[in-house]
């Protein structure tokens, strides 16, 4: 009742408009002099100039107004990435799946063990979502909501806010769940296998370039054929004589080449010598007799 006399009283034109107003005005334009048309008349106003100012402060300070921008399309960014309960519980069945394809022996203990409490607590219906707009929280409850007893249906023994802190167990934020990726780093190498190796073979360092080098190069001669010691020998005795043969050409090489620029820094190219013939010797007594 109340509402309704609100709402007509809202709408209706006063006595002093309406006498003021022409009798034969149009339905339009007894809206538009209203109160409800003259407030919605002066919201457009507002924001009309709120727009404008809008835009001239951007023109005027452009890296203000890129700073907002980009402040503004990161937090609707992070919304809309926002990860959810499906999605957490979509991971840990994928991470447990993951570690259901290797044996317990190479499996990390921190990343079983953390995966393995989280499917318990899924299974005991513990697990709680908590949205904040742009991150997400899961925590774990003392109750499944459904069960039948005091402690989990009363609302006075819930959680406290001051221990939340203690009970999450993941964080979520631009579409992943960062505690449960750290804790999965690594998943395939169990530690537990080099405690008993000393500090410096159990430390993994990530081999170099020139490691790298040398194992594919000894991974190539493994599959090599074998040599004995009579091919090596003989090997060795080609290589040599071939590296003498080399050797000698490249002495013949390099004086053809010194000559040559002899020649051409001289301007003068040697003429081949014609020798002469030899002149007959004459016989002495002795050669004649015999």
């Amino acid at each position: 009742m109340a509402a309704s006399w609100v709402l007509r009283r809202w709408c209706s034109t006063s006595v002093a408009e309406a006498g003021a107003a022409p009798a034969n005005g149009t339905r339009w334009e007894r809206l538009k002099n209203s109160k409800l048309g003259v407030w919605f008349s002066g919201m457009s106003r507002d924001y009309k100039e709120a727009c404008r100012e809008i835009v001239v402060g951007a023109w005027e300070r452009p890296i203000k107004a890129s700073i907002y921008l980009s402040l503004l399309g990161g937090a609707g960014t992070c919304i809309y990435t926002n990860p959810d309960d499906a999605s957490f519980e979509t991971t840990v069945l994928d991470t447990a799946n993951q570690l259901g394809l290797l044996t317990p022996w190479i499996r990390s203990g921190t990343s079983d063990g953390h995966v393995q409490k989280l499917a318990k607590l899924r299974n005991e219906g513990r697990l709680r979502h908590l949205s904040l707009g742009v991150v997400s929280l899961t925590y774990f409850a003392d109750y499944n909501p459904d069960a039948s007893l005091y402690e989990a249906q009363c609302s006075n023994l819930s959680i406290p806010w001051r221990e939340l802190h203690t009970r999450v167990l993941d964080v979520g934020f631009a579409g992943r769940w960062w505690i449960l990726d750290h804790k999965m780093k690594d998943y395939d190498v169990n530690d537990e296998e080099f405690k008993q190796l000393p500090p410096a073979m159990a430390a993994t360092v990530p081999p170099g370039v020139q490691g790298v080098e040398n194992n594919e190069r000894l991974h190539k001669e493994s599959w090599m054929p074998l040599k004995t010691e009579e091919n090596e020998e003989k090997e060795k005795a080609s290589a040599a004589v071939g590296e003498e043969g080399g050797i000698v050409e490249q002495i013949k090489m390099d004086s053809l080449d010194l000559v040559e620029t002899i020649k051409i820094k001289t301007g003068t190219v040697a003429q081949p010598q014609e020798l002469p013939d030899p002149e007959p010797q004459e016989l002495t007594e002795t050669e004649t007799q015999e």
